[in-house]
Order: C-alpha cells, then sequence, then structure tokens
C-alpha cells in the first residue's frame, strides 16, 4: 500500500530512532498548527504570553495496527502511551530547567501534564494530521497512517518555548537513556 510521505518539519529531517527491541521512532519539530495557534488560550491557559511555540510530534511504532480494542491491542496502547510519557517528562524538564515552557500533552486525554489544563483537549491526532499530512481513519477511535508502519502508529505531542536546535538537542541526549540510538540511514 502507498502512504503519503512526511511533510518537512522546521528543524530538518525526522529524528529516526530505534529501540534495543528494534522498535522505530519517529520525532519532528514543527510551527504549531493553525489549530494550536488559534486555541492555545482554551488548550494551554496559563501560556497566552508565549510569542513562539514548537510541536514536537513522537511517532512510535506499534506491534499492532491500532484498529481495532483488543486486550493485546489495549496493553500495546498503554505500554507505548508510558513509554511516550516516561521521555516526554524528561524532555519537558530537562527544557524546563533550561526556562523553556515545557509541557506534554496526554495522549489518553488530551490535556496537558505539567500546566493547568484548559477548556478544550488537545487533538493529537488531528494536529499530526495537520503537520504531516497523514491520512486518519475513523474508527472507534481516530487511527494516523504512517507511510512506512501504516496502522501501526501512536502519536504523542510536546509543546515548548524552547528553540527547535534545543530540542533536537535535549531529545537526543535523553533518547540514549530511553534505549533509542539514531537510526542510522
Amino acid at each position: 500500500m502507498n502512504y503519503p510521505t512526511l511533510n518537512t518539519s522546521v528543524a530538518g529531517d525526522p529524528i529516526n530512532l530505534v529501540g534495543t527491541s528494534g522498535q522505530a521512532v519517529e520525532i519532528s519539530i514543527h510551527s504549531p498548527s493553525q489549530y494550536i495557534c488559534a486555541n492555545r488560550e482554551r488548550i494551554l491557559p496559563d501560556w497566552k504570553n508565549q510569542l513562539f511555540l514548537w510541536v514536537v510530534v513522537v511517532l512510535q511504532k506499534s506491534r499492532y495496527e491500532i484498529v481495532e480494542s483488543t486486550p493485546e491491542i489495549e496493553a500495546e496502547k498503554q505500554w507505548l502511551r508510558e513509554n511516550f510519557m516516561r521521555f516526554g517528562f524528561d524532555v519537558a524538564f530537562n527544557l524546563r530547567d533550561r526556562n523553556y515552557l515545557t509541557d506534554l500533552i496526554d495522549p489518553r486525554t488530551g490535556y496537558p501534564l505539567l500546566s493547568r489544563p484548559g477548556i478544550i483537549p488537545h487533538d493529537d491526532t488531528a494536529v499530526v494530521k495537520a503537520l504531516l499530512g497523514y491520512p486518519v481513519i475513523t474508527n472507534k477511535c481516530r487511527v494516523i497512517v504512517h507511510p512506512k508502519w501504516g496502522m501501526a502508529v501512536y502519536p504523542g505531542i510536546l509543546i515548548s518555548a524552547a528553540p527547535p536546535i534545543i530540542i533536537e538537542s535535549v531529545i537526543k541526549s535523553i533518547a540514549s537513556f530511553h534505549g533509542w540510538r539514531e537510526e542510522m540511514s
């Protein structure tokens, strides 16, 4: 099956990582989508004075296509969520230690984990579609179609005021602590 290709991120090519178990991870940094720009105060009410925001899209390859709900798929989604949150917290706290406002969005609820939640949730799937141009299939939940992985993909989103070059540097330095190394093309 032919899937669409990745749109260019602001920091250059995506960061392609692979875990010790062979799990692929793709991370890209982007200017915020129109949805985030239009709803910033409703999603992240404490961030209204931030002039610049960057969106970090973290895509993890799943062992299963995430199109139905089985015990195996639900366990995989929980494992991928936990992986994202462990990694995301490390990145967020590292950037916050450098005085850059940063947060990660809980993939399950759509609400920020380090900031006061707003009145509307963030929509990870819609943002991936807007920023990467990947199609979304609506099933019981909405599923992203990745160009290489098909529907075996789990998205996570970080939002930061840090410049992309710093975000990329922090991501690369923290990835190894999570068993992820850069995949050489």
